[in-house]
């Protein structure tokens, strides 16, 4: 079973998720044991971004590393278990919020649109929207 970078990589939905990974330098971390909730935006979520937004963030590796580890959640947290919780921490130290109330699961203001994603080191969901940090 592949882990949460080879995942992304062979579903062709994350190139923009995948090569911020790779320049903030979490490649490692997120093949790592885990296991990891990953909330992944999908690359149509990166361009509802203000435009120069990633390019910019590209070259801003703790604000980069900041919002990437702001998607993860130690712990393998499956739709069914988020649909109980109002909350969780991610990885970089914040929580985000969830809702399950209206059907769709939603964290923050970013709709999961494929939940459940299984792979090696835990399991990912995909979001409609890149969330960040306060």
């Amino acid at each position: 079973m592949p882990d949460i970078v080879d995942a992304a990589v062979a579903s062709g939905k994350f190139n923009t998720l995948v090569a911020a990974v790779k320049a903030a330098g979490l490649v490692d971390t997120l093949k790592s044991k885990g296991p990891f909730t990953v909330f992944a935006p999908i690359d149509e979520a990166f361009s509802k971004l203000p435009p120069g937004t990633v390019e910019a963030l590209l070259k801003d590796i703790p604000k980069l590393k900041s919002i990437l580890t702001y998607h993860v959640v130690p712990g393998k947290h499956l739709f069914v278990d988020l649909k109980k919780m109002t909350e969780v921490t991610t990885v970089q130290g914040q929580k985000i919020k969830i809702d399950a109330k209206k059907g769709a699961l939603r964290v923050n203001d970013a709709q999961v649109i494929q939940a459940d994603i299984i792979v090696d080191n835990g399991v990912c969901h995909a979001i409609d929207k890149v969330i960040l940090p306060k």
